[in-house]
């Protein structure tokens, strides 16, 4: 198979995606012609036919389907090293790409980035962070997406180098009148007895709620299924359920709504969060100054020593 190029993928993406080559010429502006040319190309050099022709345009066959799939993860791919070779060019001396679940997000990683970013050696480093659940961030670490991971330290870093982080501690939130609201702490199988607000199927802390269900004989019943701690804490203040969620991350929400947090008893419900990477010898360098300063507010969490 020759060589794919850049353009012709773009074009059959648009293909694709409006049905149709005359419109897709006109976001373009290319010909109609001259896309068909390079599509009958593209078919020609990956062996199989991509398009069907339909009585109002045209549609991806399943091979087209599959190459839609890969061609949209290079242009996203070439996407990031544009902007990467941007950053470069307009003086920005390292970039380091972070992959890290919400819990991390939500607590200390923005700050200590943050101050990373202020001293003075690191002020021409770029950090971009976004949001994933464990699984994806240890998976775009392995393929090479980001540079660091954050997440869990329970999760499966099979064939991937880890320091530790900071750590976090689990509570149930509740509305002032909650039946729950008057204790100072609570079991977690106490809680099993209300409905519970939930993040995604795919979070580690769902999947931890519903294993430390499972020992107690009973079931998390599931009321309500959100994206983000803000509107599972939404869902709280409207009594519709409880939810668990981490302590440092609640209590911000409860006391500006008159929530209560209830920490959790159970010794399961300490976590601690670790960073990975694929190698750190070969890291760059800055992502290598990056990995010290986080793995030292980690280590000065632990000590009980202020990290900034």
């Amino acid at each position: 198979m020759r060589d794919l190029d850049i353009t012709t993928l773009r074009l059959f993406i648009s293909v694709c995606e409006t049905g149709n080559i005359a419109r897709a010429g006109q976001h373009a502006n290319i010909v109609g012609s001259a896309i068909s040319k390079r599509l009958a190309q593209l078919e020609d050099s990956v062996g199989a036919k991509l398009l069907t022709r339909k009585r109002r345009g045209v549609e991806p066959t399943e091979a087209g389907e599959t190459l839609l799939e890969h061609a949209r993860a290079i242009l996203a791919s070439a996407g990031r090293i544009e902007r990467d070779m941007a950053g470069y060019a307009s003086g920005v001396k390292g970039q380091v790409r972070i992959l890290a679940t919400a819990s991390v997000l939500a607590e200390s990683l923005a700050d200590d980035i943050a101050a990373f970013l202020q001293a003075a050696p690191h002020r021409n480093i770029r950090v971009d962070m976004e949001e994933r659940v464990s699984q994806e961030v240890i998976r775009g670490v392995r393929e090479g997406v980001a540079t660091l991971g954050i997440c869990w330290d329970a999760a499966d870093f099979h064939g991937l180098q880890v320091h530790p982080y900071r750590g976090d501690r689990l509570a149930v939130v509740t509305g002032p009148d909650h039946p729950l609201a008057h204790r100072d702490s609570v079991w977690f199988e106490e809680a099993l007895e209300y409905e519970h607000v939930n993040m995604p199927a795919a979070g580690a802390v769902l999947r931890m709620l519903q294993t430390a269900a499972s020992r107690s004989g009973k079931t998390l019943r599931h009321r309500v299924t959100v994206s983000n701690f803000d509107s599972a804490f939404r869902v709280v203040l409207a009594g519709l359920a409880i939810s668990v969620a981490p302590i440092e991350v609640a209590t911000p929400y409860a006391l500006a709504h008159g929530l209560r947090v209830l920490p959790l008893k159970d010794e399961w419900s300490r976590r601690r969060f670790a960073i990975c990477m694929r190698d750190e010898k070969n890291l760059p360098v800055a992502a290598g100054l990056l990995l010290d300063h986080l793995a030292a507010a980690g280590l000065a969490e632990e000590r009980g020593a202020p990290s900034r």
